[in-house]
């Protein structure tokens, strides 16, 4: 993936004058090269298509044969790889939104176009169209993943259930940080002059936090995919659970913008040596619990994470103020998508919880729930210390190593 070192591009422009001006243009990118193929004819350009590879389109909306918006659906019918960017002599903020909508990467104003808004527009229009590809592969990828699971399951109902809400969820999760991204630097891109610093930082601030989530929600769906598949194992590694936990702590209070405080307390032996634990595990458990737990909490409420270390086993205890879950709802709570139904318009997913239990017995734990409904909710997750295996470790390195020293003294006084 990424650009080519030859971009091809098809113009459709019945304007020999501005589809010559935008060849001229064009010729001027230094960084990148452009090979043109101009059509007249929305016809024309479709029989182009199916002789010849493209990169990219630019499109008039004002043909011979096509007018306005309707040009797009007989490409993307069966181009529906390529991106497009929609030139128009109309400056109708309504029409890019549409054009958007019907499947277009971009909106170019002819009369503003520039170089750099013309190479910037379309080097991002196909780095944008590679992102979807990417993420409708990834679709394909899970839904097969789900249809897989679902010949495992008893009642049909069910199933289709899963598949629905499983396609729902990707397809809302999906669609909302996309179309940040897209509005986002397609406003930094017309307008990056116009807009104040403050204005730049705050658009380039919503598309971090949209890829953020993106991310962290493709982290999710592949954790789930892995524990599905029995692939979900334990990698235990040296570290400071009470840094640890302080550094979930802190940039959860960055998201929530410290609306409500995390009080954490340790209790027991903690030693003062490095513990072995599995990050990513307790990471994904810690973090969706106090997650939650924040988001299901009324503002300037306090959370307690209170951590216990016991012989053997170290208890995590996570305690809020929230709306609390009823009995009938704790009976599906750590199901894939189910949701409580007292979560109003709070957003979610359904998978956090699916998630924490998954890593709750990937790492030979337990995790039990105590709420009210109006009277917060208690997780409790108890895990089993690595201590003993470091112990064991080192008995044996010495004993190699006292093995390895008689060995060598035996030798040196037979010899």
């Amino acid at each position: 993936m990424g650009l080519t070192s030859v971009i091809k591009v098809l113009l459709i422009e019945d304007n020999i004058a501005e589809a010559r001006l935008l060849r001229e243009v064009l010729k001027g990118a230094t960084r990148q090269e452009f090979d043109l193929c101009h059509e007249k004819r929305l016809e024309n350009a479709l029989n182009a298509l199916e002789s010849q590879a493209f990169d990219v389109i630019l499109l008039d909306l004002t043909l011979p044969d096509s007018q306005g918006l309707d040009s797009l659906l007989p490409i993307i019918s069966k181009n529906s790889y390529l991106p497009i960017v929609v030139l128009t002599n109309m400056n109708d903020e309504e029409l890019a939104l549409e054009a958007v909508r019907k499947g277009a990467q971009d909106y170019l104003v002819k009369r503003h176009i520039t170089l750099d808004i013309l190479v910037r527009s379309i080097c991002y229009a196909i780095e944008r169209k590679q992102m979807e590809e990417k993420l409708r592969e990834a679709n394909q990828t899970l839904e097969k993943r789900v249809e897989e699971r679902t010949t495992q399951l008893l009642k049909a109902q069910e199933l289709n259930q899963l598949k629905s809400e499983f396609v729902s969820m990707l397809s809302h999760d999906f669609r909302n940080p996309l179309n940040t991204i897209l509005l986002s630097t397609g406003l930094l891109e017309d307008s990056y002059e116009q807009l104040t610093r403050e204005q730049q930082l705050s658009y380039f601030q919503m598309i971090r936090n949209a890829v953020h989530d993106m991310n962290q929600l493709l982290s999710e769906v592949l954790l789930l995919g892995k524990a599905d598949s029995g692939k979900l194992k334990t990698n235990f590694i040296e570290l400071d659970i009470q840094l640890f936990c302080k550094q979930i702590i802190h940039s959860l209070h960055l998201s929530f913008e410290d609306k409500n405080q995390i009080i954490l307390n340790f209790d027991g032996d903690f030693p003062s040596e490095l513990e072995l634990w599995d990050e990513k595990l307790l990471w994904h458990i810690l973090h969706n619990l106090l997650n939650n737990a924040l988001k299901y909490s009324p503002q300037g409420s306090k959370i307690f994470l209170n951590i216990i270390a016991e012989e053997k086993t170290v208890t995590f205890s996570i305690k809020d103020q929230g709306i609390g879950i009823s009995q009938e709802s704790q009976q599906h709570l750590f199901e894939t998508f189910y949701r409580a139904d007292n979560v109003g318009n709070i957003s979610g997913t359904g998978l956090g919880l699916s998630i924490v239990r998954k890593c709750v017995e990937a790492y030979n734990g337990n995790i039990f729930v105590e709420s009210e409904l109006d009277n917060g909710t208690t997780f409790t997750v108890i895990l089993p210390r690595q201590q003993q295996l470091m112990g064991k470790m080192g008995e044996s390195v010495e004993q190699i190593k006292s093995s390895v020293g008689y060995h060598e003294q035996t030798k040196r006084f037979s010899s």
